[in-house]
């Protein structure tokens, strides 16, 4: 979501450990996804998909124990609704590291506090949470977005943390208007409200299509004239698809012009770059796959709901087992004050959002394949819950732990489907 800090030295340093350390071999770093799977008849309830690849692929897993993953799941939420605003919002603006991004206020804190927001209702919604206390955090959060949103621009010329606002309140908008059913007038007016984040999504592209978050171009002009930045595009594009599927009509040119910025940024393999900046440098860090781990599932998933021809099943599952078998990329991240500073320039803040992504993914995979990695999203997530109910990966003012917690519910949901456990070998 912010634009990296590049310290040259650190990076090179790290990257030159990182390659004695666990750099993968070639074959992991330039093998483009198999499209041949073969059909291979499973010995277990829960067998990991077996595809003539080198890429690294983990053993099964247990499913969770029903009770922890309900227990995991309910703490997250009790956190979502004891940290809301009393006005219906969710974050703020009070420091939590001496260090802080650039965020020009007032504008950035609103473009953040609107972005967390829609998390959080989306993933109270989704959760199908039936207390009351739950049903009022939502109505209050829909509230404070009805009210918030039309007002919502970039910070100043340069920074468009804005364009986050709108790409997660259009999410958040289409869970209401399904959870509005049987409501015409209130569902009017949630699509209305979705055309209008839309139309602003139009006002902020890029010249060269696709969105960013912090206008490296010239500065001062109408329509951002820097960089496109790869995994905001691919954001924008998932929503838009969420929005498509309750019958909003989206610009068709827009979609192609954000779908030929993500073809520019694409590598053989299907990393991404980190922004348009970055393709003529495609063998920096960030680029390779220990670097676009956090990224590639959102791309990956982008490009698969707009109908990629080359984006396909096996390339989602091919970085699907990247993402949990080279999971210590993202990991090394997280929780890190800085962004970038750790190997392969991650950032802290790329751990939630990738899994948030990938588990997307995986419940567009063949059902059978689902459980395998469904297990692996639960054994990676849940050890990882803070003490007070939280999930948090990037110390950000006073918006992690509600950003982090919300994309970390989204993940393990999926995960409450029953699953019987993979049998024993004798």
């Amino acid at each position: 979501m912010i634009r990296p800090i590049f310290r040259l030295s650190v990076c090179l340093l790290g990257c030159a450990i990182a390659a004695m350390w666990v750099w993968p071999s070639a074959a992991e770093t330039t093998d483009a996804p198999n499209t041949d799977a073969p059909n291979v008849e499973a010995k277990t309830p829960n067998p990991a998909p077996v595809f003539d690849s080198d890429v690294p692929r983990l053993d099964p897993v247990d499913a969770p124990e029903p009770e922890k993953l309900d227990a995991a799941i309910q703490r997250g939420i009790d956190f979502l609704v004891k940290r809301q605003n009393p006005k219906g919002s969710w974050g703020s603006a009070r420091r939590t590291k001496g260090l802080n991004i650039y965020a020009p206020v007032p504008g950035s804190h609103h473009a953040f506090r609107t972005g967390v927001t829609s998390l959080c209702v989306s993933a109270l919604i989704q959760s199908d949470d039936q207390r009351d206390e739950v049903k009022m955090a939502i109505d209050s959060g829909e509230k404070w977005l009805l009210n918030r949103l039309p007002k919502l621009r970039r910070a100043d010329s340069r920074a468009l943390y804005n364009n986050w606002g709108h790409i997660y309140a259009v999410r958040a908008l289409t869970d209401l208007y399904r959870r509005a059913e049987g409501n015409e007038e209130k569902q009017d007016q949630l699509r209305e409200l979705v055309e209008q984040q839309i139309g602003m999504l139009s006002r902020y592209e890029c010249l060269d299509g696709g969105w960013c978050y912090y206008d490296s171009g010239f500065g001062g002009t109408k329509r951002p004239s820097g960089s496109t930045i790869g995994f905001v595009t691919a954001a924008g594009l998932v929503s838009l698809a969420d929005a498509k599927s309750i019958g909003v009509s989206i610009p068709d040119k827009m979609v192609h012009r954000a779908k030929k910025s993500l073809v520019r940024q694409r590598l053989p393999d299907f990393s991404y770059a980190y922004g348009e900046y970055f393709k003529y440098y495609p063998a920096h860090p960030i680029n390779r796959p220990g670097g676009s781990l956090g990224r590639s599932q959102v791309c990956n998933l982008a490009m698969y709901l707009w109908e990629d021809e080359k984006t396909t099943v096996p390339v989602m599952r091919t970085w699907l087992d990247r993402l949990f078998a080279r999971n210590g990329w993202l990991g090394m991240g997280r929780k890190r004050p800085i962004p970038h500073e750790s190997w392969c320039a991650v950032a802290g803040y790329f751990y939630y959002y990738g899994h948030y992504y990938a588990a997307q993914c995986i419940e567009l995979l063949p059902e059978e394949e689902r459980p395998y990695y469904r297990n692996h999203m639960a054994a990676t997530l849940l050890p990882l819950q803070e003490k007070n109910g939280c999930w948090w990966d990037f110390p950000l003012y006073d918006y992690h732990q509600q950003y982090g917690t919300a994309m970390a519910l989204m993940s393990l949901y999926p995960c409450r489907e029953p699953v019987e456990k993979p049998v024993e070998k004798e």
